[in-house]
């Protein structure tokens, strides 16, 4: 695996690989690599004769009060799952490399009205920030293909949408959420949890899983599923930012009969903020305000 670490040197590479007619597929990182992130390579293998995985932790998306200082940077442990990945590039840039005139003042990508609600209620900033540093790195890769994780379904939303409003030729996909054996979702905020944490923190999934059951059975009362999986969460000792039910793919609220739905939480549990969502088709019928 050849690192990277100047944005010269990575269009120079990818020139060479366009000129040989080879297809590019890119897994943007913020490192401490785990075993969702080799699934992402792993779909990338399927979409690309080449790989480049990235690793940069993006100071743009992080909050005044958020843990960019202390966000868990494992280079080494990272460059060795990418290699056992068989990735080709590892794409690692300073932040003066991303945001060489500093990063007060860049340009911003914005997703109006998605950015806003959910996640971006509690985080405002944070998705103009991970839009803006993705539409960097797939200009730089110029890949055929980007994999993203579902478990981040808000972001993988926008990220669809500004992919879309800036006519990038790029094909975003999305890729299972990967759980521990109790249905935590794997993320590398998880080494936040102390053993107790750990032990109350698959309460997140149980909780979609019980919303899932009631829309698929056909239960329409999306404020009493929701007011139920925040109680679920509270009672678990989390400190909620939501619980809600929206349409897939829009986020939008969910209408109609035999729709598909998302169902998202995010909660705090210690110094861990857990997000997750589960998938589904509501039998409904759903209409706003139910």
């Amino acid at each position: 695996m050849q690192i990277i670490t100047s944005i010269a040197d990575l269009r120079e590479l990818v020139r060479e690989w366009r000129f040989a007619h080879e297809s590019i597929a890119f897994v943007p990182t913020m490192g401490n690599l785990h075993a969702g992130h080799a699934s992402l390579i792993g779909a990338a293998h399927l979409h690309g004769r080449r790989v480049v995985a990235s690793v940069f932790v993006n100071p743009l998306q992080f909050g005044p009060n958020e843990d960019y200082a202390a966000y868990p940077r494992t280079p080494e442990a990272d460059s060795a799952l990418l290699t056992e990945q068989g990735v080709d590039v590892l794409f690692l840039p300073t932040v003066a490399e991303m945001y060489p005139e500093g990063v007060a003042g860049s340009t911003i990508v914005d997703v109006p009205g998605l950015s806003e609600i959910l996640c971006g209620a509690f985080r405002p900033g944070h998705f103009q920030g991970v839009a803006t540093v993705v539409v960097k790195l797939l200009n730089l890769v110029q890949p055929d293909t980007a994999i993203f994780g579902e478990k981040d379904y808000q972001q993988l939303t926008i990220i669809r949408r500004s992919i879309e409003d800036l006519c990038l030729p790029v094909k975003i996909v999305g890729a299972p959420t990967v759980r521990a054996d109790d249905g935590l979702a794997l993320s590398s905020r998880n080494r936040y949890l102390s053993a107790e944490e750990r032990l109350v923190a698959p309460t997140v999934y149980r909780a979609l899983d019980a919303a899932r059951r009631r829309l698929e059975a056909g239960d329409t009362d999306l404020a009493a599923i929701e007011r139920e999986g925040l109680e679920t969460l509270r009672a678990a000792g989390m400190r909620t930012d939501y619980f809600e039910v929206r349409a897939a793919g829009t986020l939008s609220e969910p209408r109609g009969r035999d729709v598909d739905v998302v169902v998202l939480a995010a909660a705090r549990l210690g110094r861990a903020r857990l997000i997750d969502n589960v998938q589904c088709r509501a039998a409904g019928p759903l209409a706003s305000g139910n």
